[in-house]
């Protein structure tokens, strides 16, 4: 049978239906050539990595290989469907130039070795600098693409038998404004909605969240709506005109494209509007709130002739938007890299939180907030203490809390830092470029392409006072730069569990063995631990679980009580479930949970909370006295912010703002996907997309090689001339050298997106800001 042409037509048939109703099944399937349905021997039980819809999927296997996938029909997340990622992404596993040996640098080169000699100079290095530096001077850098339970564990390993600080994950780049958003306003992370209030709202807002690239069966489900009985009106907030802000134009809603950086005016001015006409819900305002006086205070500063001109739309557009979502019955609210990788980012999407809230739109079927998430592990990432937060959701300037996880763990408290905040990926950067962190382990990410800087970022991997180890599945941009490179087993080759954006648990089963000598993530750490000799208080070695289900086993008792409470979950629940399940999920909801505060309360207390809010212009953590003053009756915070102009702006010499971007095509630095030879064809290569009269003024034709340059740097592209509004250029961040120079772009011009942006980041959330730059662009001799 025929197959779909899925890179034509990413997102299917449609499979309408109506306000209230069931979202059809739809399976989505593909096979490699040659194979039949009948000729698989076995499915096993997965969910997407390549995003993070998390959407379940079984693995088919032929002869000890994976040979393609299909959706999970009964699943709650997709109902079967796949996204071209999704579909062909688990080629990449089959890679020939796959990591398969250890490597250690020997004469400058990197040789193979076996893992006796590569774990033995990791140890070796870690004992001397323990011993002469301190724990401080070992920092672990990670993904937002391992497993719950390497997460946890090296979140032990980090904090509780080393007791370093600096451990981190790239979630930092895509997923910190997410959890600090939801942390300034309900006190603790936790995504409040679900993926099906789509299935009962009549408003949808995506504020900087271009769905339709970024989580395609999430749109799909979106699309399907529109084409149904009673569809939703869309709300996109977007500087790009993309299928989403097409079909907000087409239901009726209102595609607002504003200059970046101006998020929060334009905010501010979405609720004036809201405020000034009435459409707020006082009375759940008054009951689970507070700081509502304030954020009236501050928006009436906002009218929409002001918002106009400091965002460079219409006011009548401002206008327009605040009667749609003002006159909702059901809100659900999205929020994405638009907002996070933006200035202001996290008090850009904590305006998006005070909006359902003033409205009432919250805990309700359809009136719902997801604070999207980038990468398909980063929730778990946040939950076990992984990317800077403390295991469990817990407060790390609560005593108490951190007593609790040294109990869980059995280790001293003091052995656990939290004199001050954990360190932030930027900051551990700028440690290591000044010398005080000196071993920097990094695990399933490729900060040589994806950080801002590039230039700065490869000097500092290049230090020969730095001792650099990466894990990885091939040997990426940053591996060669490495002392040590580790080979890992990834997605397909291991067994674990991973929670999507909305909450909801998938088991994922190894379906083969990893080539040559790989190894599971966690069976790395734990051997790590083991040559260490880490100790618990009674002689124990730690960590004490020794693997995946007995590491999930600790992580379910650790998270009991907590918000993010996997008491109810066990690896074999979840291998017999037919669906995933959300958390919580506990011994009195076995079910799971499919929204958070549907009774007006929260996780907010002041002896409960996770943290007790920063300052969003500064990003000073307030005083625990000072929140116990703000919130002593466990309310939802509405936290006001006042616009501030970016940094960096437009000049003569730099004209234009520059922003940075994905494709549905392609994942972080395409590690996988540019080895996937449909994804690949797709999207084979760099390009600046600027709109007509730039072009023309230019005299840019499509096609054409660009130059486009920043302070930090210059690459070459291909213009894509596209809708985007004027001033703006849009460069897809995928793009590196390992398929071309290597680690870097050689003596040439670079293409990495990143050897244009900024070292600067949110202060609230440290997420890096990859869409405020000035740029030049013009063409390439």
């Amino acid at each position: 049978m025929q197959q779909p042409d899925r890179i034509a037509h990413p997102w299917g048939e449609r499979t309408p239906y109506g306000r209230d109703g069931r979202w059809p099944a739809r399976v989505d399937q593909h096979l490699a050539d040659g194979v039949a349905p009948e000729d698989v021997q076995r499915w096993a039980k997965s969910a997407s990595l390549l995003h993070s819809n998390g959407d379940a999927m079984d693995i088919a296997v032929v002869d000890g290989r994976i040979v393609g996938v299909r959706g999970r029909a009964d699943d709650r997340v997709n109902g079967g469907r796949l996204g071209p990622k999704d579909l062909f992404g688990w080629q990449a596993n089959a890679s020939p130039d796959r990591l398969t040996r250890p490597l250690v640098r020997m004469g400058g080169r990197l040789v193979e070795t076996d893992w006796d000699t590569a774990m033995g100079r990791v140890v070796a290095e870690s004992k001397r600098l323990l011993e002469r530096r301190g724990p401080s001077a070992i920092g672990f850098y990670t993904t937002g693409q391992l497993f719950l339970e390497e997460y946890y564990t090296l979140a032990a390993i980090a904090r509780g038998a080393i007791g370093t600080n600096h451990l981190d994950g790239n979630t930092r780049l895509c997923t910190a404004t997410a959890a600090a958003a939801l942390k300034e306003t309900f006190a603790c992370d936790g995504q409040p909605g679900s993926f099906t209030d789509v299935d009962h709202a009549d408003v949808i807002a995506l504020f900087g969240h271009n769905a339709a690239e970024t989580q395609p069966v999430l749109w799909m489900r979106i699309l399907d709506r529109l084409a149904g009985p009673n569809p939703p009106a869309l709300v996109c907030v977007d500087p790009r005109d993309t299928p989403v802000a097409d079909a907000a134009r087409e239901s009726g809603g209102v595609h607002l494209a504003p200059l970046p950086g101006t998020n929060v005016a334009l905010m501010n001015g979405l609720l004036h509007e809201i405020v000034e006409n009435g459409w707020v819900d006082r009375e759940y305002v008054e009951a689970h709130t507070v700081g509502f006086a304030e954020l009236e205070k501050r928006v009436q500063e906002y009218p929409p002739d002001r918002v106009a001109e400091i965002c460079r739309i219409e006011p009548e557009q401002i206008r327009s938007a605040a009667r749609v979502l003002g006159r909702a019955e059901r809100l659900l609210s999205t929020v994405l890299q638009g907002f996070y990788q933006s200035h202001q980012a996290t008090a850009a999407a904590v305006q998006v939180n005070n909006l359902n809230l003033i409205r009432g739109m919250l805990g309700r079927p359809g009136c719902g907030i997801l604070q999207m998430n980038g990468q398909p592990t980063a929730q778990n990432t946040r939950e076990c203490g992984a990317d800077g937060d403390l295991t469990g959701f817990r407060n790390w300037e609560n005593d108490a809390h951190v007593a609790e996880l040294a109990r869980h763990w059995n280790v001293e408290p003091t052995r656990i830092p939290h004199m001050a905040p954990p360190t932030h990926a930027m900051q551990m950067f700028r440690y290591a470029e000044q010398g005080s962190i000196r071993m920097l382990w990094v695990s399933g990410t490729n900060p040589a392409v994806s950080l801002p800087e590039l230039v700065r970022i490869r000097r500092i991997l290049s230090q020969r006072r730095l001792f650099l180890v990466v894990q990885d599945i091939f040997l990426s941009e940053t591996a060669q730069l490495a002392d040590v490179v580790l080979p890992a087993a990834t997605w397909g080759e291991k067994t674990g569990t991973f929670t999507n954006a909305d909450r909801t648990v998938h088991f994922s089963e190894k379906a083969v063995d990893p080539p040559g000598h790989g190894r599971p993530d966690l069976d790395i750490f734990l051997d790590y631990a083991r040559r260490m000799d880490f100790r618990d208080k009674d002689g124990r070695p730690f960590p004490q679980w020794h693997d995946g289900e007995s590491a999930f086993d600790a992580w379910a008792a650790c998270s009991a009580g907590r918000p993010c409470d996997y008491s109810g979950l066990s690896h074999a629940k979840l291998r017999e479930a037919p669906s995933g399940i959300q958390w919580p999920c506990t011994a009195e909801n076995p079910d799971g949970t499919e929204r958070l505060y549907t009774d007006g309360r929260f996780w907010s207390a002041p002896d409960h909370c996770e943290s007790y809010g920063r300052d969003l212009v500064t990003g000073a953590p307030l005083e625990e006295t000072e929140y116990r003053a703000l919130n002593p009756d466990a309310k939802a915070i509405l936290k006001a912010a006042e616009y501030l102009p970016p940094h960096e702006r437009p000049s003569d010499e730099y004209p234009f703002v520059l922003i940075t971007g994905r494709t549905i095509h392609h994942f972080h630095t395409r590690t996988k996907t540019g080895r996937v030879p449909e994804l690949q064809a797709a999207a084979p290569d760099v390009w600046v997309e600027c709109s007509k009269d730039d072009a023309r003024r230019l005299g840019l034709a499509d096609g054409d090689a660009a130059e486009v340059a920043t302070p930090r740097g210059t690459i070459t592209a291909r213009v894509r001339i596209g809708d985007i509004r004027g001033g703006v250029l849009f460069v897809p961040f995928h793009y590196g050298y390992w398929d071309t120079t290597g680690s870097g772009p050689g003596g040439g011009r670079g293409r990495a997106a990143n050897e244009l942006t900024v070292t600067d980041w949110d202060p609230a959330s440290k997420q890096p800001l990859f869409k405020t730059a000035a740029a030049r662009l013009g063409g390439a001799s």
